[in-house]
């Protein structure tokens, strides 16, 4: 059913209708009963999809990734589609407008997209502002970078800014500094920035009553000493974990036709061309530094097998964004229902 839906909507702007659906989904919450009937059809309710991660408690392991809800507009309504949790952003100090459109673009041969949004949001104010209206009791992570107009001599600022004005209000934190379409942002993946910026947030977060878990997002495109770094900065650091990987810059292995892809200019590559890579990270992290933190697995996840593959390479909890694109909200119904079958005969 899902494929006849998905076929239309790839007729039309991929921007556009991403701003059409999140509309239907707001309007259907409105219908009395609606999302009590989505509940009953997407959520698999089991004790042993319950997971105990960095001091939270999800209902199920697999959640949806930052990017999908920027705003923070929709997460009630999503709750409903069967996710254990919801990470909103990236959001920013100030408002921004994100790069110039397009923006956002299908490469469908590949099943995969190319997004150079820009950190395009309404800032952490507004953010704010719907988060104190929630009403369901989902688990919100808040996902913060920096504005482009600040310089990275300046990037703590931005994030001390945000950390302080979301700590209220989601129950995580996931620090953007890998995605690609920010200039000069993944500078600040470097070990002395990064260690710097974290060390400082790792101080704020301390000065609380009750601190609140801070979790690292990385790029695919690292090397193997670069992980190697991370997995130190984590320990020195001590955040509670990696959210792995976010979208790559690289374009090798593709099928959609190369000048197509040309065409279509920078921006960072998510779907399937990033599950294998994703996965790589993932286990890397989890067998050289001894499982000793969590792993949040991201990219490429399109089935439950997908999902699987991520869990079983050390991630603890998953999260979908292109998938559930292309694949649609049964997918997060296929990924709970494959690991209570693999619990079931493990």
């Amino acid at each position: 059913m899902y494929r006849i839906v998905r076929f239309f909507l790839f007729l039309f702007n991929p921007e556009l209708i991403h701003h059409i659906t999140f509309k239907m989904i707001k309007i259907a919450g409105m219908i009395p009963g609606k999302m009590w009937t989505l509940r009953l059809f997407f959520k698999v309710k089991d004790t042993r999809l319950v997971r105990e991660v960095f001091g939270l408690k999800f209902d199920n392991p697999v959640g949806l990734a930052a990017g999908f809800d920027k705003d923070a507009k929709l997460f009630d309504e999503l709750a409903s589609f069967g996710f254990g949790f919801v990470e909103i952003g990236t959001v920013t100090p100030l408002p921004q407008e994100g790069n110039p459109k397009p923006r956002l673009f299908r490469v469908k041969e590949d099943s995969g997209i190319i997004n150079r949004m820009g950190f395009n949001n309404q800032g952490i104010e507004a953010a704010v502002a719907r988060l104190r209206r929630k009403k369901t009791n989902i688990i919100i992570g808040g996902n913060i970078g920096k504005n482009k107009v600040t310089p990275n001599d300046k990037a703590v600022n931005d994030f001390e800014i945000c950390f302080e004005k979301f700590f209220p209000h989601v129950d995580y934190f996931v620090v953007n500094v890998s995605s690609p379409n920010t200039p000069g942002l993944r500078d600040l993946q470097e070990k002395a920035p990064l260690t710097a910026l974290l060390n400082r947030l790792q101080e704020l977060n301390t000065a609380k009553e009750n601190r609140k878990p801070i979790l690292l997002k990385i790029a695919p495109d690292l090397t193997n000493e670069q992980l190697d770094d991370i997995i130190e900065i984590v320990a020195d650091t001590k955040i509670d974990g990696v959210v792995a990987t976010n979208t790559t810059i690289d374009r090798s292995g593709l099928k959609t036709d190369k000048n197509k892809v040309d065409a279509i200019g920078n921006g960072g590559l998510s779907g399937k061309p990033v599950r294998e890579r994703s996965t790589e990270v993932i286990k890397y992290l989890a067998d050289k530094s001894n499982r000793a933190f969590p792993i949040i697995g991201v990219g490429g996840i399109h089935s439950a097998e997908d999902a699987l593959e991520k869990l079983d390479a050390g991630a603890t909890l998953v999260q979908v964004y292109t998938g559930f694109i292309y694949e649609g909200p049964a997918l997060v119904k296929r990924i709970n229902k494959a690991i209570l079958k693999k619990h079931l005969s493990s």
